[in-house]
């Protein structure tokens, strides 16, 4: 039963080659013994491998610590590991250039292969950006080089250059995935589904749905030990109907104007995107901002009065402040697409979308067709971006980030400032 669930992965890495530019196509089997033995560390180790390169006209450092203490090198070259590592980072710096040609090109200074856990690299966390810096651990390069075709290092790469934090950050670079590949739209569903579902894929929600219904191995007998690849690793390798990707490929494409006005948003207005995402924990509401002020809205056959009365509860919903006062996670879309349907009867989510849509160009789109990213509360905004600042300020003094680190942290804050004497 093993081997023939390999051959079939086989099969579809080959198909797939192409577009994924794998460095090497393997199977799950292979894949699962290879993260098997790449699992992270619990602590950090002394001693370390560098290289120093030139990166356009930056000097960066790649370097693996405890290459040595970890015995990589019973099985590594240290110089081969991070030759193929700065390899993969120039590769992604021209994919950038390509899709972002007016972006100036990513600061990197360090990149820090990490074989253990902490604060900064989660034990389930692929990569991590932080100031100046890529962390990424070998289990995540062993599936971004031979699953993912590098979207990780693109996807990490594009975080250097953004001028905050936030959930926008993380929607304008998961919008480097699905240019990628059309299964990190459904594997990243909910930054996509809405304006996806509305204006190109209908029946995105039913799709994403056969998609997660493919059994994947939680806890298995392969290679004798209990399976270690993430699930949606897993479900990205599985194969999927040809047609249906085909179909989101192409709707990923035509997508392409809106990705670029969300990015534009992000750049322009990066302290009040970040705080709208947090406020309304709405994942994909700068990509839905930019879907309304470009492209024509979805016919609505609906009457003025129940519109309005639609539209005062997203209102309510779009005003709370919970989120960022309380720290709570509600999704404010959510929560008034479900009054919705269940306040005003409205069963069909096309309908709900459709109100939606009509609510943001309202809220956010001024009278010459421009987007106004509107804070619902001033006072809300400006204890947020301090208490950011602060966070920032704190990490920049701890003892575990490395000089590049602290460094990046404090032209962040400085950059913070600028923008908050500019805003």
């Amino acid at each position: 039963m093993i081997k023939k669930t390999f051959i079939v992965f086989i099969g579809f890495f080959v198909a797939f080659a192409s577009s994924l530019k794998a460095e090497e196509l393997i199977g799950l089997g292979e894949l699962d013994r290879l993260i098997q033995v790449h699992l992270p560390k619990k602590k950090q180790p002394s001693g370390d491998f560098s290289k120093k390169v030139t990166l356009g006209s930056r000097e960066a450092i790649f370097t693996i610590p405890g290459f040595k203490n970890y015995g990589c090198g019973e099985c590594h070259k240290a110089e081969q590991l991070l030759d193929k590592s700065i390899d993969r980072i120039e590769r992604s710096m021209d994919r950038l250039a390509l899709i972002f040609p007016d972006l100036p090109p990513p600061p990197l200074k360090q990149f820090i292969i990490q074989s253990w856990s902490d604060e900064w690299l989660h034990p389930d966390q692929f990569a991590h950006t932080t100031f100046d810096t890529i962390r990424i651990s070998p289990a995540a390069i062993i599936v971004d080089s031979r699953i993912y075709g590098n979207a990780t290092h693109l996807h990490e790469s594009l975080h250097l250059t953004q001028p905050f934090l936030g959930a926008a950050n993380e929607l304008e670079a998961y919008g480097l995935n699905i240019r990628s590949d059309p299964r990190f739209l459904i594997l990243k569903f909910s930054y996509f589904e809405a304006t996806g579902a509305t204006f190109f894929v209908p029946e995105l929600r039913d799709i994403h749905n056969r998609f997660f219904a493919r059994e994947v191995k939680e806890v298995g007998s392969v290679s004798g030990a209990d399976m270690v690849v993430p699930k949606e690793v897993q479900w990205f390798l599985m194969p999927f109907e040809d047609d249906t990707l085909k179909k989101i490929e192409v709707a990923i494409k035509k997508l392409e104007p809106v990705l670029q006005e969300m990015s534009h948003l992000n750049r322009k207005y990066p302290l009040e995107a970040a705080y709208l995402g947090e406020q309304t924990h709405v994942l994909s509401l700068l990509l839905d901002i930019a879907a309304v002020k470009i492209l024509p809205l979805p016919r609505l056959e609906l009457g003025s009065t129940i519109i309005k009365e639609a539209f005062e509860i997203l209102d309510m919903q779009f005003n709370k402040l919970d989120n960022t006062r309380l720290g709570y996670r509600i999704d404010r879309k959510h929560e008034a697409l479900m009054t919705l349907k269940y306040q005003l009867r409205l069963k069909d989510s096309a309908i709900r979308l459709g109100i939606y849509f009509r609510y943001l160009k309202q809220r956010f789109i001024g009278v010459d067709g421009e987007v106004k990213l509107v804070v619902p509360d001033k006072e809300d905004f400006k204890y947020y971006i301090e208490e950011k600042s602060l966070e920032i300020a704190k990490m920049a003094d701890l003892s575990k980030l490395t000089k590049i680190e602290k460094d990046g942290a404090l032209r962040m804050l400085e950059s913070i400032s600028k923008l908050v004497k500019n805003n």
